[in-house]
């Protein structure tokens, strides 16, 4: 990842994979919805498969492989639950005797905008480590390309959504996307994702004009 302020110890691409196949495992467990999670999965188990895959010569640390595990769990989490479902209320509730959603004041299940906004967050520091280490970029261009590439994929998400939304029917098609009647879901989906990649922009910053990830072994 492009330079921090700070050190720190992660776990290593091998110990962050079992935990995110370990999580992915249990939101199995005697499954819901599992047809529409299966819907859900599927670009999971794709990008569990591409992570490992390209995580050697990509330029990825390991705090890199985590951040986009963390994503991937997430993900695998909404899955269970079709993402308008998640009960994370009620869980604020049983643990801190918290609610969020009243707290906000929200009218809808918002965790959906969480795994957007970790999308850009999670993947952005991976992009700009394999921009700056494999293709000689500096940091600045690097995070300039990275954050394009994530607002894209994000339009191609919702094509995706949007193209499997027309072979269901009304009612299937509206619980898979999760759009909990809200007719900008998938330009606020966007935004989310749009401004977790921003946040690295303080980071991309604070690098010199012009300068280069410097490379961690321990990270390698």
């Amino acid at each position: 990842m492009f330079h921090f302020s700070f050190t720190a110890m992660y776990p290593s691409k091998r110990t962050s994979t079992v935990i995110m196949l370990l999580i992915f495992a249990v939101t199995w467990i005697n499954p819901l919805w599992p047809v529409e999670q299966a819907l859900h999965s599927s670009l999971t188990l794709v990008g569990f498969a591409l992570l490992w895959k390209y995580s050697k010569r990509s330029g990825l640390t390991d705090l890199d492989f985590l951040l986009i595990a963390v994503f991937l769990s997430v993900h695998s989490i909404a899955a269970r639950w079709m993402y308008s479902n998640v009960p994370y209320d009620a869980w604020g509730q049983a643990l801190f005797h918290f609610s969020i959603d009243q707290s906000f004041g929200w009218t809808r299940n918002n965790f959906d905008r969480l795994v957007h906004f970790l999308f850009g967050l999670c993947f952005t520091p991976g992009a700009i480590s394999y921009l700056t280490s494999r293709r000689g970029l500096s940091v600045r261009l690097g995070f300039y390309i990275a954050v394009s590439a994530v607002m894209v994929t994000s339009l191609w998400y919702e094509w995706f959504e949007f193209a499997v939304a027309m072979i269901l029917s009304s009612e299937d098609a509206e619980s898979y996307n999760g759009q909990q009647g809200d007719m900008w879901d998938a330009h606020k989906d966007m935004l989310m994702a749009t401004l977790g990649s921003l946040v690295w922009g303080w980071s991309a910053w604070r690098a010199p004009s012009g300068a280069r990830l410097r490379q961690a072994s321990a990270g390698q």
